[in-house]
């Protein structure tokens, strides 16, 4: 089962733009090291061809990993978001219930997230755990740190 990764446009086309850095310019670097190393001598005994060829793997895994994230992905465009329930591309302003704290996140998915900048995955326990909330709605999140409750304030695009 495929997994489908809700982005914006804008991580979309950045995601196209490094798998086309990948394909072009990367593999071009790592076939001129396996030509450096191959002539070099003996392939038997030969560390850097060794080293160019776990980097041309690696690469590979890394370009199909990408692809396959690009063909599962769904574009989201914020205009069109319903603020009746917390959803991929929502800012939603809770309140944490123990330490009396509120904070904004905006749940996102995997590829964008980034925690200093607030964005949480949707797939983590806290984005997922909040997914279909309603203003006033508790969440109550199992996460490593013990049962967290969120309660949700307010949800905006």
């Amino acid at each position: 089962m495929t997994q489908i990764s809700y982005v914006t446009q804008e991580t979309f086309e950045e995601m196209q733009k490094e798998l086309q850095k990948m394909k072009a310019v990367d593999r071009l670097a790592v076939s001129k090291a396996i030509a450096e190393a191959r002539e070099k001598g003996d392939l038997k005994e030969n560390a850097e061809y060794d080293a160019a060829k776990e980097a041309q793997g690696i690469l590979e895994a890394k370009i199909k990993q990408l692809e396959g994230t690009i063909a599962n992905s769904k574009i989201v465009d914020a205009s069109t978001l319903d603020t009746s329930r917390v959803s991929i591309l929502t800012h939603v302003t809770v309140t944490n219930m123990n330490t009396k704290k509120q904070i904004t996140y905006q749940i996102v998915s995997e590829k964008e997230a980034d925690l200093k900048l607030r964005k949480i995955s949707a797939s983590s326990p806290v984005g997922s755990g909040l997914l279909g909330k309603v203003v006033g709605e508790v969440a109550e999140i199992q996460a490593p740190a013990g049962l967290l409750k969120f309660r949700v304030e307010k949800i905006s695009v």
